[in-house]
C-alpha cells in the first residue's frame, strides 16, 4: 500500500513538472494577441512597427499605470477582466487627457463595454474581408478572421470596418479630448495579416505620425490581475474554476482516505462550577505566573469597592473618593493609605502578599469589636 501511494504521488509531481513546462516555454499560438509573442495571432510586429515609426513605446507589466496625456494605447483581448475602477479611468484618460485608446476583442471585456457603450451582437457573421472608411489615405481593405461578433453601432460612433454583409466590425467615436477606436476583429492588426491588403496602412493610421506620442501596450491584463482574486473570479475565469476543482477534488480526496488518529474521545458534560472553585483557579494562575503585583492591585481594587460601598461613597474619580473618605471615616482612611503604601515591598515574596493580603481583608470587612 505503501508503495502505491509513493508511485501516485511521482505521478501527481512529474503532472506538475510538465504542467510548469508547457506553461513556461514559448507558445506557436497567441489567443489573447499578446505583444510578446511572435505567433500569427499575436501583435508583437505591431510593437516593432511602432518603434520603427519613431515613437517611444512600452508595455503595461507591473500594474494598471496609465500612459501620459496625448499618448496612443492598445488593448487586445483582455485575459483578466478590467475591474470597474480600471475601466472608469481608462474612459477619463481619454476624455480629459487627450488619450487614443484602441480596443480590439472577439467577445469584448464587460466593463470596457459598459464605460465606452459597446453594444455586441449574441452571435457570429461571417467575416474575412472588411471594407474600409479610412483614417487616413490609402486604407479601403483589411482583411481578418473567418468570423467576428459584430458590434451596434450608435449616431458618434462611426462604422470604420465593415463586413461584406453589411455588419459593422470596427468603430471610431470621439470621447471628449481623446478618440476610442473598438475592432471586433483584433486580428486585423496581428503578425500574420498586416502583410495583406491594407492592414499595415490601418495599423499607421491608428498610431499617428506624431513620433513625439508614446504607444503603450496592455500586457497587464494579460495574466493575473488583483481584480482576478475577487470572489467573483474564481469560477468566471479558466484558472479559477480549474482551482475550484483542484480543492473540490483534495477535499474530497482527504474526507475518503482520511482516517482517524485513535478511538473517538467523548467530550465530558458541562457541569456548573462554584464560585470557590472559580476563585481558587485564578489564585493558581496568578500563582503559576508569578504575577504578585497583579494580585496586589486586584486586591486593592476590591478592597477600595468595599470600602466606598460600605461608607456610601463613589469610587471615581479616586482624588473625591480619598476626600470623603478621610472625612467620613478617618480610621479607615489611615489604615487602607498605610497598606497601599507598602504594597511595592509586599510584592517581593510570597510570604509579605499574603500578610498584605490580609490586612486588606481586614479593612475590607472588618469584624466588629466585643
Amino acid at each position: 500500500m505503501r508503495g502505491l501511494r509513493g508511485w501516485i504521488v511521482a505521478g501527481v509531481v512529474a503532472i506538475a513538472i510538465a504542467a510548469l513546462a508547457y506553461a513556461l516555454q514559448p507558445h506557436s499560438d497567441s489567443p489573447e494577441h499578446s505583444s510578446n509573442s511572435d505567433a500569427a495571432n499575436g501583435t508583437s510586429a505591431a510593437l516593432l512597427f511602432a518603434q520603427a515609426m519613431g515613437h517611444q513605446t512600452s508595455q503595461m507589466t507591473d500594474g494598471f499605470n496609465l500612459p501620459a496625456a496625448g499618448s496612443v494605447m492598445f488593448v487586445f483581448t483582455p485575459t483578466s477582466p478590467y475591474s470597474e475602477g480600471e475601466a472608469d479611468q481608462l474612459h477619463a484618460w481619454v476624455q480629459e487627457q487627450g488619450g487614443v485608446l484602441v480596443y480590439a476583442s472577439e467577445q469584448g471585456d464587460g466593463e470596457l463595454d459598459r464605460a465606452f457603450g459597446v453594444t455586441r451582437y449574441s452571435g457570429q457573421a461571417l467575416g474575412g474581408s472588411y471594407s474600409s472608411i479610412p483614417l487616413g489615405d490609402g486604407v479601403t481593405r483589411v482583411s481578418g478572421g473567418d468570423a467576428f461578433v459584430p458590434i451596434y453601432t450608435s449616431a458618434p460612433q462611426v462604422t470604420l470596418l465593415r463586413s461584406g454583409g453589411g455588419l459593422t466590425a470596427g468603430y471610431v467615436q470621439r470621447v471628449g479630448l481623446g478618440r476610442v477606436v473598438v475592432l471586433a476583429d483584433p486580428l486585423v492588426l496581428c503578425n500574420g495579416y498586416l502583410d495583406k491588403t491594407d492592414n499595415g496602412r490601418l495599423l499607421a493610421d491608428l498610431i499617428g505620425s506624431d513620433s513625439s506620442a508614446q504607444v503603450t501596450f496592455d500586457e497587464y491584463h494579460h495574466g493575473l490581475t488583483v481584480s482576478d482574486f475577487a470572489p467573483q473570479s474564481w469560477l468566471a475565469t479558466p484558472w479559477g474554476a480549474a482551482l475550484a476543482w483542484l480543492v473540490v477534488a483534495v477535499f474530497l480526496g482527504l474526507f475518503l482516505r482520511g482516517r482517524r488518529f485513535g478511538p473517538v474521545v467523548s467530550r465530558p458534560p458541562d457541569a456548573a462550577r462554584s464560585d470557590v472553585e472559580w476563585a481558587v483557579a485564578v489564585g493558581q494562575l496568578l500563582r503559576r505566573s508569578s504575577a504578585r503585583a497583579v494580585t496586589l492591585g486586584m486586591l486593592t481594587n476590591a478592597t477600595e469597592r468595599a470600602v466606598a460601598a460600605r461608607n456610601g461613597l463613589p469610587l471615581q474619580p479616586r482624588e473625591r473618593f480619598w476626600n470623603a473618605l478621610w472625612m467620613r471615616s478617618p480610621d479607615t482612611a489611615d489604615e487602607l493609605a498605610k497598606v497601599e503604601s507598602s504594597l511595592v515591598a509586599s510584592a517581593a515574596s510570597e510570604h509579605d502578599l499574603l500578610n498584605a493580603a490580609r490586612k486588606l481583608h481586614e479593612i475590607a470587612h472588618p469584624v466588629p469589636r466585643r
